[in-house]
């Protein structure tokens, strides 16, 4: 990456580390830097792809997330990048690659770009293993879910992320994190005497 490049990934750590100041619900800044993380892990194997627009979609995946934010198309993403004189056509290669992070909008859909691929198994790694199960119940308690509806949330999405996953690499580690979360369970259902 160029330079020029360098300070716009450093400025937009700066900003979701401000944008998500007090956040505590599983989305916050911690999350973020996880996923830019692993987009940097995953990326490693892709030479073909934008580094900079991954890292940069990374960084900005969450920023208009609609559990915490209310605005629409992109707007805080698209201020920051306009703010920071991006090219109009990298802004959209970036939005792209961030809408195409929601499971719940996208379910069952790979991204078409290697670099939506890329941000996708980010952000889906961090919601499994170990730290997906630690966030589920952070999400949970901030919102008021009982403990069964928390239980149910792996169902409904954590156990069928492995299968999901778009690139090698993120395979790999979703089977190790999909087996610890699958032992979590067992041992969950043996300690409160309750059946799947």
């Amino acid at each position: 990456m160029a330079v020029e490049q360098d300070k716009i990934i450093s400025d937009a750590i700066g900003y979701v580390k401000e944008l998500f100041a007090g956040n505590s619900d599983g989305h916050g800044a911690d999350h973020t830097m996880r996923v830019y993380h692993n987009a940097q892990m995953i990326l490693a194997e892709y030479t073909e792809a934008d580094s900079f627009v991954v890292l940069l979609s990374a960084l900005l995946h969450d920023a208009d997330d609609h559990k915490l934010f209310n605005t629409e198309n992109n707007m805080n993403a698209r201020t920051f990048m306009e703010r920071n004189d991006i090219p109009s056509e990298t802004i959209e290669q970036v939005c792209r690659a961030i809408n195409s992070v929601s499971f719940s909008h996208n379910r069952g859909k790979s991204p078409e770009t290697p670099e939506g691929k890329i941000v996708q198994d980010a952000d889906r790694l961090d919601a499994i293993g170990a730290i997906g199960i630690a966030r589920t119940f952070a999400y949970g308690g901030k919102v008021g879910r009982p403990l069964s509806d928390s239980i149910k949330h792996f169902y409904d999405k954590l156990l069928l992320l492995k299968d999901e996953m778009n690139t090698d690499a993120a395979k790999k580690i979703a089977l190790k994190r999909h087996e610890f979360m699958q032992e979590f369970l067992e041992e969950y259902y043996f300690e409160t005497s309750e059946t799947v």
